[in-house]
């Protein structure tokens, strides 16, 4: 029999980890029993468990304890971290340890050091006494990767006991919530989050624009609620079609009819920023006067338009380029304590796999699916909100007084 003693601390039963643990040994042909338990007599007291598992196969013990490591628990006798120098730029060690979205702790020397830059795929890269996640394709030659299970620390994130906060987040995504709660849960959440100095990144989709939703987030990024808004060229391009040309989609937005000749009218918005020199000159020289980018412009707010395969034009402000579209990305997800992703289940789902786990998402689709996608790519702390999303944003500027 293969045998390990494991270790997790933290609020192991509020937030539903022991009843995991448990089942992913089982899950994994193994057996466990609990050879220490106790549990946080207080709110903010911790519980501790060790474990002793056995597995009659060497392959499943490996695979038992790379499951076991990302829901918290740790070898007890692992020793220091193992490390093997990269080989070749953009090459990993053939056992190199991938990283999740979790506090992530390494030992070297003796000493606990918490990794930098947490995101899930990722590499740990070690020198001197740093430790920090570097995505594949930034390995370069001589750097030394963390490899195997042992000298690894993951600390989920917990349930809050208080009950406040984000204690509106479960798995449940239901269009049954009312979204008069959900949206001052929201607003609570984005007040929450700038009284500690972090900013809330919005997420959007070209769906914001179609279904009238341009002024309230114009007005929320005009007040101050919103630090950096992520996106893709579509967004951009609507929401200047609108301001322009009246139209979405060559949809007149004031009446929602088919605009004669329509079709062309989001070329033509492209066209007229090409002209400009880009979207701040448009804005500075009086082209553009109003919308989401003019007030991102206009507040100072740094916006981000990743390109894809079916783009149109695309904006000359749009990044093309997949690897610095994400970069740009995860620069403007820097200090963020809150993403609000609106109508966009591709850069929702790309945003959630960029940020560490105790940055809380909230995205908001008409579609459940797309909330639901969301999570299950690993982004376990988004919680869903099934409604149309004009709608969210218009209740969530009055909620926060934006007028």
């Amino acid at each position: 029999m293969q045998q390990e003693v494991v270790e997790a601390q933290g609020h192991l039963i509020d937030s539903h980890l022991m009843e995991q643990i448990f089942d992913t040994v089982v899950e994994h042909n193994g057996r466990f029993e609990v050879e220490q338990f106790s549990i946080g007599k207080t709110n903010a007291e911790p519980s501790y468990l060790r474990l002793k598992v056995e597995t009659t196969e060497s392959a499943d013990m490996q695979q038992l304890l790379t499951h076991l490591l990302t829901l918290g628990c740790s070898p007890v006798d692992s020793g220091d971290a193992q490390m093997a120098p990269v080989e070749r730029d953009k090459c990993a060690p053939e056992d190199f340890y991938s990283t999740t979205n979790h506090h992530t702790l390494i030992r070297r020397k003796g000493k606990w050091i918490e990794v930098q830059n947490q995101r899930m795929d990722a590499m740990i890269v070690v020198s001197g006494d740093t430790a920090v996640c570097r995505r594949l394709r930034d390995l370069r030659q001589g750097d030394q990767v963390v490899v195997g299970m042992r000298g690894i620390r993951v600390v989920p994130e917990s349930k809050e006991r208080d009950r406040l906060s984000f204690a509106f987040m479960n798995t449940d995504i239901s269009s049954e919530r009312q979204v008069e709660t959900a949206v001052r849960q929201t607003a609570a959440l984005i007040r929450q989050t700038r009284e500690n100095g972090q900013k809330v990144i919005v997420v959007a989709g070209p769906v914001v624009i179609h279904t009238g939703g341009s002024r309230s987030l114009s007005l929320l990024i005009k007040c101050g609620w919103v630090q950096a808004l992520l996106a893709g060229n579509a967004l951009g391009v609507h929401d200047i079609e609108a301001s322009l040309l009246g139209t979405s989609l060559g949809v007149r937005q004031s009446d929602g009819r088919q605009e004669e000749h329509g079709h062309r009218n989001h070329m033509r918005a492209i066209n007229a920023i090409y002209h400009a020199g880009g979207i701040a000159k448009a804005v500075e020289s009086g082209k553009l006067q109003s919308g989401v980018m003019y007030e991102c412009v206009k507040s100072g707010v740094p916006f981000v338009l990743a390109g894809s395969l079916r783009d149109d034009g695309p904006l000359p402000d749009t990044i093309t380029d997949m690897n610095q579209a994400q970069d740009a990305y995860a620069e403007q997800l820097k200090g963020a304590g809150l993403v609000l992703c609106l109508g966009s289940m591709l850069h929702s789902i790309a945003t959630g796999n960029m940020a560490p786990s105790w940055v809380k998402i909230v995205c908001v689709d008409i579609n459940p699916a797309v909330a639901t996608k969301v999570s299950d790519r690993g982004t376990g702390q988004a919680v869903g909100v099934v409604t149309d999303v004009g709608l969210f944003l218009e209740h969530l500027a009055r909620e926060l007084g934006c007028k």
